[in-house]
Order: structure tokens, then sequence, then C-alpha cells
């Protein structure tokens, strides 16, 4: 397991609710001291748990993201002497700032936009389908976060980027040891980034000789990336894909099974689908350790001042549970307007892939439960394992069952 976060990561008696410390903090020191084990300067920074501060800190060009500047947020599972982070390779675009975020994500927006992916809703149907058709075949009780809510988005980015069906398993596979963080050695996690580098770039050389309609294949029609740029930009998509939404996937079946008005309205009035997935993207927020920035000079906010260098934790969960932005925060009501969470970021760095992550789940929760209304625990509720350790929270597994 991983050192001790520099954030609050031990959850109460609810599996859905932040850390507890989160409700002080926002109350009595919403901007607080916090030190770093792992830092390219000074250890010493700040956690943010305000709605409004996060938001204007995200939208706010004097913090940087970028990867040499920014403290870990996790300690990783073997120690480290000297911590010296390089700047993102090429194509790394999520941990930069402009010009080279701008250059990357661009090539990348077309494909992602909201009309874009409602066109490819009706595919992403079929695909659920075909899974849900997977299901009524297989014995059980199952595990729905493997069999279901981890297949989805593999089958869905894989599809989009044009990863050939026989190497979906083996991509999605490494990338769920990379974002395990269990690695027993330095040596055991530059070995999974290697193998993850190979087989994307194996990908690249099959788009050169079979072009198709697919993200791959259009990076390589622009002619200005190099190889390595566009392995790194679909690290990017497919790894971004692959360990967020089967996390929320997973982790919205469970709440609604627990909040039985909610899924009750979630069935049966149309009306809240949208605002369904909103409110459980608020009120689950799996990126649970936040997101970090690095102040480029001295910022004052809140009466505090975060000096240049110093490394800022903003915590989304915190943020989404905050009274002052949402009434009755710690409640899942799914018929609540939350369109202005902060769960998918905020500013530039703003996830690309939010509307097709809106779209699986929304489609995905939809499609599952029309399909096994009688869907349950198939054990105790407090016997779901959580991932309280990991950079996204979510359960380990989500053991299930329904009647024919």
């Amino acid at each position: 397991m991983v050192d001790a976060p520099v954030v609050p990561s031990k959850r109460g008696s609810c599996p859905f609710d932040p850390p507890d410390e989160y409700a002080r903090l926002r109350e009595e020191e919403p901007i607080s001291p916090i030190t770093f084990k792992i830092a390219p300067g000074d250890p010493n920074g700040w956690l943010v748990t305000r709605h409004d501060y996060c938001r204007q800190i995200l939208a706010d060009n004097r913090f940087s993201h970028r990867h040499e500047l920014c403290a870990q947020l996790l300690a990783p599972p073997f120690p480290i002497e000297k911590y010296e982070p390089e700047p993102s390779a090429p194509g790394s675009f999520v941990r930069t700032d402009k010009p080279e975020h701008t250059k990357y994500r661009t090539l990348l927006t077309g494909h992602f936009t909201v009309r874009r992916i409602r066109e490819y809703e009706p595919m992403l149907g079929e695909l659920i389908e075909g899974v849900l058709d997977e299901l009524e075949t297989k014995e059980r009780p199952l595990d729905l976060v493997k069999e279901f809510a981890e297949v989805i988005p593999a089958r869905s980015v894989c599809s989009m980027m044009g990863v050939p069906a026989e190497m979906v398993d083996e991509l999605s596979g490494l990338f769920t040891k990379v974002f395990a963080f269990e690695y027993k050695s330095p040596e055991e996690f530059v070995h999974l980034m290697e193998e993850l580098n190979r087989v994307l770039l194996e990908l690249v050389e099959l788009r050169k000789r079979e072009p198709s309609d697919d993200v791959f294949s259009s990076l390589l029609a622009t002619g200005e990336l190099t190889d390595e740029e566009i392995a790194n930009m679909a690290w990017i998509v497919v790894g971004g894909a692959l360990d967020t939404t089967p996390n929320m996937m997973g982790l919205s079946t469970f709440a609604l099974l627990q909040h039985p008005e909610q899924l009750e309205k979630f069935r049966n009035d149309p009306a809240v689908l949208d605002s369904s997935v909103e409110e459980l993207l608020r009120y689950l927020t799996v990126s649970q350790f936040g997101a970090s920035r690095a102040a480029l000079e001295d910022v004052e906010i809140g009466g505090v001042t975060i000096k240049k260098g110093q490394t800022v934790v903003l915590s989304l969960p915190a943020a989404n549970r905050d009274p002052e932005f949402f009434d009755n925060a710690d409640d899942l009501d799914v018929t609540r307007s939350a369109r202005r969470h902060v769960s998918f970021g905020f500013g530039i760095h703003q996830c690309l892939g939010q509307h097709l992550a809106r779209a699986t789940l929304r489609i995905g929760l939809t499609k599952l439960f029309q399909r096994f209304p009688t869907l349950r625990l198939a054990g105790a509720p407090e016997d779901v394992p959580l991932r309280e350790t990991a950079m996204h929270y979510g359960a380990d597994s989500l053991m299930v069952t329904w009647d024919d």
C-alpha cells in the first residue's frame, strides 16, 4: 500500500462521503498548510477546500500545472532519495501550460465535442447492450466493476482511438496496473511504463499501415507530430478514461443501490437523467486527492499569501460538498442542478473527455437498471472494498446479483 497522502483520505461510516476533516477545514481554515513528502522545491504548500477558492485558482494563470513544478499528491510505495521531476514528455499535455498545452489539446478537442459525442451515442449504446448481453450469460453473483464498469470505457475509448479489439485487454490491463499505485520498486514502475509505451507505439505503427476513421489516424494525418508525441497524447486520452469512468460507473451503481428513493427517480423520470449524472459526479467526486498547481509568483487569496514555488492542492471533493454553494450538500439528490461542480476541474485543464464520460454514465446506468430491475448487492454494503489510497476513488469490486 502507498504511504499516507498529504491530504485527508480516511473515510467515515458513509463510503460516499469525503473524509470528515474536510468539513472542519472548509469552515475553519479553507486554505490550510500542508507539508509534502515529495516536492521539487518548497515542501510546504496549501490545501484548499472551498468551492469558490478552488475555481478561482483553477482559472488563474499565475498557477501552473507543469509536472516539474508541482509536488506529488501521493508518495510512491517505495523510497525515493531525491525528487527532481523533468518536464512532461512531448505530447503529454496535461501536466503542461500554454502554449504546449494548447498545441496538443487543440488537435484532440474536435473528437470530444458535445456534437461528436452525440453522434457517437448510438454506437456507445450498442456497445453497452453487448456488454449487458454478456452479463446475462455469466454466473451470479458477479463483480460488476470487472465485468461491466471497466469493460465499457475500455472498449469505448479504444474504439474511438483506433485500438483493435484484440489489443484492448492488454492495453487496459497495463493501465490498471499503473493506476493501482502498488509498485514494489522503481524498476517495476519503469517496466510498466516501458510496456505501455511499447504498445502505444505499436498502435501508431499499425495506423500508419492501416489508417482508419479514428483518433490515432487523425493525429497521424496532421503530419505535425512525431510518433512519440502521438503515443503520449494517446496515453492521456486512454489512461484518463480507464481510471476515472470505471470508478464513477461502479461507485454510482453502489450509491444508487444504497439510495433506493433516488434510484426510483432515476429509473422513472427521463427528465432527471442529465441532472442525475451531474449530481453523481458532484456527490461522489472520484478524484479524491484533488488537483495540484504551483504558484508562479506570490498570490494572495482569502487573506493567505501563497508564495512563489509552493504547491497548492485543490480538494475537489471538499469543494463539491461546500454548503455555501450547494444546499444540503451532503445529500444525494438526482433532481439537483449541480452543473457548477468541479469534478472535471475548471479552466483550460478541464477534462477533455468530460462529454464522453457523461454519456457513458447516463447510457450505461440507464441500460443497466432497465435490463436488471432487481439488481442488488450480493453482500453487505460495509463489505464492499474501497480504493481509499488510490488516486481515484471507487469500489475495487462490487458483487451483485439479480432475479431472472
